[in-house]
């Protein structure tokens, strides 16, 4: 997190003033009883001295009354994160729970605000599609007790639960299927790298070329939106014009690809292959049917809700990693074996 969007006293402030840890400070603040009587004294001084004023979460937490998770994702305008928060909002919905929604807008900024407004509000857990690659950004979040969930992206060093799929394999096979069909330049339109499932999209179909050293990469990079998609592909087709194939790392960038095809009088699949991620409603109604690498949005969703409130209830068991299976799904847009 921002440390400047904080409130201007933390319990790092306590846990140097009291020389103990930040979960010490935390155990105190909730209320926990395995802190010895000499150590609380020196906490609840520093506190005092300092004029902290723990969060409504910690006081939900000593209560044990708060029923209320926040989900925070990178971008709510994106079908995919959409078709989440359905599974997930159904599963907390059944288990008694209610939902707090946030939308970073893939800044940096705005994601540190809506992670310290979940705590204002005293959330019992969040699930969080981060915007940023570090673990490290979220320890202030993770010293208040509060747990975390990590959706989709993974940052590194950031040992919480987590449930994502395997992009780089989603990549490569995706990257495989239009090299079998016989395409010989193939290029990616990938996100950005600080992003986890970006990088990993990326190491995939590069992962993919490796197999076929006749093939040389060609890569552009976008930023996940329908505007990065397009100007990415017009940039792709600037320098490289005979390019026979496209891989797209995601939904709205893929809308991008097919608006500058569209504009450009450029016929999928006849003069273009194109295969994207994520298998939206309006897939099969496209011209021609567009082939998708699919992700089960729902049931990610829905085991998203169900590992945050199992580390909710049971704060003290192993982490859980889980890695969902996706699909290619083959339709007209990735076309056959026409630039052997």
């Amino acid at each position: 997190m921002d440390k400047n969007s904080l409130r201007k006293i933390t319990v790092h402030d306590v846990a140097k003033q009291a020389g103990v840890s930040t979960a010490t400070v935390s155990r105190v603040i909730n209320g926990n009883d395995t802190v010895s009587p000499e150590l609380q004294t020196h906490v609840r001084d520093a506190i005092n001295k300092l004029g902290y004023r723990p969060n409504k979460a910690a006081h939900h937490l000593r209560s044990g009354k708060t029923n209320r998770v926040g989900v925070l994702f990178a971008d709510i305008r994106n079908p995919f994160f959409t078709s989440v928060l359905a599974g997930i909002e159904n599963y907390l919905h059944e288990a008694g729970y209610a939902l707090i929604l946030g939308n970073s807008n893939e800044d940096a900024k705005i994601e540190s605000m809506q992670l310290q407004a979940f705590l204002d509000e005293g959330v019992a857990g969040i699930i969080l599609s981060s915007v940023t690659n570090s673990g490290e950004n979220y320890q202030q979040i993770l010293d208040t007790g509060i747990p975390i969930l990590a959706m989709d992206r993974i940052p590194k060093n950031f040992r919480v639960d987590s449930i994502s799929i395997d992009n780089a394999r989603a990549a490569k096979q995706a990257a495989l299927h239009l090299i079998n069909l016989g395409h010989k330049r193939v290029a990616f339109i990938g996100g950005p790298e600080h992003i986890s499932t970006a990088h990993l999209r990326k190491r995939g179909y590069l992962e993919a070329l490796q197999e076929h050293p006749d093939i040389k990469p060609i890569i552009e990079l976008g930023d996940f939106t329908q505007l990065g998609g397009y100007e990415a592909t017009r940039n792709v087709l600037a320098i490289h014009n005979d390019i026979s194939a496209f891989l797209v790392a995601n939904n709205l960038m893929t809308l991008g690809a097919l608006q500058f095809f569209n504009e450009s009088k450029i016929r999928v699949p006849d003069e273009i292959a194109l295969v994207g991620f994520d298998d939206m409603p309006w897939a099969t109604s496209l011209q021609p049917p567009l082939t998708v690498v699919a992700q089960p949005t729902y049931e990610m969703g829905k085991i998203a809700a169900r590992l945050l409130l199992d580390r909710i209830n049971n704060p003290n068991s192993p982490i859980q990693q889980v890695t969902l299976e996706t699909e290619l799904i083959i339709r007209e847009s990735c076309g056959g074996l026409r630039f052997a």
